[in-house]
């Protein structure tokens, strides 16, 4: 568990040594489905304190893009809520390994009941 704290912290600190810094991370796996996101991103953003650029990539539309600029509050449940709304109806190129698509967010709620 350290090691992904002082991961986390490590790119952190880059915010600080780079006047302009993008760093593109994606919380969710694509291998299999996950029933929850990695959590990595957030806390860098916290500590870090700068936004998330929300970007998608939707294998349907064959279209792909930046959305909304998210500010995180510090409260990781409410945050990933408002964070997931957007994912809600774009389309990844394995939909089914994908915890927020229409086929498998009722799998994922009940697994977590």
């Amino acid at each position: 568990r350290s090691k992904h704290n002082k991961k986390t912290s490590a790119v952190a600190a880059l915010f600080d040594q780079y006047e302009s810094l993008y760093v593109g991370i994606t919380p969710e796996g694509t291998r299999r489905l996950v029933k929850k996101w990695k959590r990595g991103f957030y806390y860098i953003a916290v500590e870090a304190n700068v936004p998330i650029i929300l970007g998608y990539m939707d294998y349907e539309k064959k279209e792909g893009g930046l959305g909304p600029v998210f500010y995180p509050t510090g409260d990781y449940e409410k945050d990933l809520k408002e964070i997931e709304k957007f994912y809600y109806n774009w389309r990844g190129r394995h939909p089914e390994l994908f915890n927020l698509s229409l086929e498998n967010r009722e799998k994922v709620q009940q697994s977590d009941s």
